[in-house]
């Protein structure tokens, strides 16, 4: 059976707390498994959350600020003494291309993995599956940074009503999904569009186009909410989001389900993140993130 959940590694931003861990989201994707942003510790909480490092596709790194990418050296680390039996990618900004080396090389081990190095440094898409297609989008930040967005083909769903007036039943459905027509009934006949799922992984940022771009119709938006909105300037000079932007954004892209998280230590309690993104108009569905949790993508309307 496909699985499509975020599992959260991590939800601190700059320090971490006893109860928050630096960055680290791992997204399922029917079999795939795409880990965002893995701060310092993320190998350790990838063991108390069940995840192994067999689990990993692509990793993708937002921008090379510590609580984002810290962990980077440990879990490639991980896929060799592991042994991993595919092949693994990296996205992250070109611009960082040294400090992903010092982080990929920090100590000796045996290289076992093939792990291909993709930097990003324009916007636009950086791979295409059949599963789904990954794009790109900068940001707004001191240093270069940038959100991933995944985009599944659009599809068609099978109607049992027009099955049934067409007489296509057993393994004739199978047939006509697989090869578009049967004795003169098309897919089209029997089925109507489906909009494939999306899903987006914005992180520290300014309110930017690149933000909007990412979050446009996503199924479920993963966003950073460092700061409360009476600290809005703050946000704006370090180059944040505060929980109400965060829901703005949300509100206006027509967003299903938003996660926030990435928060200031200077806050101690997380239901105010909720309340201001919900004052800013926010409807959905709407999780304040903690580490370990599972967050399943909204079912298909």
């Amino acid at each position: 059976m496909s699985v499509r959940e975020l599992v959260v590694l991590g939800t601190a931003s700059q320090v971490p707390t006893r109860h928050r861990n630096h960055n680290g989201y791992l997204l399922r994707w029917d079999g795939q498994g795409l880990l965002f942003d893995p701060g310092e510790g993320t190998q350790r909480q990838m063991l108390r959350a069940g995840v192994a490092a067999h689990d990993l596709h692509r990793i993708c790194v937002t921008h090379f600020h510590g609580d984002h990418s810290l962990g980077l050296a440990g879990v490639i680390q991980r896929i060799n003494l592991d042994r991993v039996p595919h092949a693994v990618t990296a996205h992250y900004p070109r611009s960082g291309q040294r400090f992903f080396d010092r982080l990929r090389y920090a100590t000796a081990y045996r290289e076992t993995v093939a792990l291909t190095e993709a930097p990003v440094d324009t916007d636009g898409v950086l791979a295409t599956t059949d599963a789904y297609t990954l794009e790109a989008r900068q940001l707004s930040h001191p240093v270069e940074s940038y959100g991933y967005r995944l985009v599944e083909p659009d599809g068609r769903r099978i109607l049992p009503r027009l099955l049934a007036e067409h007489g296509v039943r057993g393994p004739d459905v199978g047939r006509v999904q697989r090869e578009g027509s049967l004795r003169g009934v098309s897919l089209e006949d029997v089925s109507e569009p489906r909009r494939g799922q999306r899903f987006a992984f914005v992180m520290d940022t300014r309110l930017c186009d690149g933000v909007y771009a990412l979050a446009e119709g996503c199924d479920m938006l993963v966003i950073e909410s460092t700061f409360l909105d009476e600290d809005v300037q703050l946000a704006s000079d370090h180059g944040h989001l505060t929980a109400g932007q965060a829901g703005r954004v949300a509100k206006d892209a027509g967003v299903r389900h938003l996660v926030l998280t990435h928060f200031s230590q200077r806050y101690s309690e997380p239901d105010e993140f909720e309340r201001q993104a919900r004052a800013a108009g926010f409807e959905g569905e709407l999780t304040v993130a903690l580490d370990l949790i599972r967050v399943p993508l909204p079912k298909r309307g």
